[in-house]
């Protein structure tokens, strides 16, 4: 079994971004500080809605041709 550790790369510019704003490095909003936390999961949670959305036309357009 393989046993990894260490910090990913989403926790790396995490704390490369927090160090930058709290030594005022830059002048980024903390939406934008703390984005690689959140950025991961809003890109899976559009790519399921755009799935969802893609399942529920193609749904509608089989009903339309008279499929079932």
């Amino acid at each position: 079994m393989k046993v990894t550790s260490g910090i990913s790369l989403c926790s790396l510019l995490t704390v490369l971004f927090v160090g930058l704003k709290l030594c005022d490095k830059i002048a980024w909003s903390w939406w934008w500080v703390l984005s690689p936390l959140w950025m991961p999961w809003a890109v899976v949670f559009v790519v399921m809605g755009l799935i969802g959305v893609a399942l529920v036309a193609i749904k509608v357009i089989a009903h339309i041709c008279g499929g079932k």
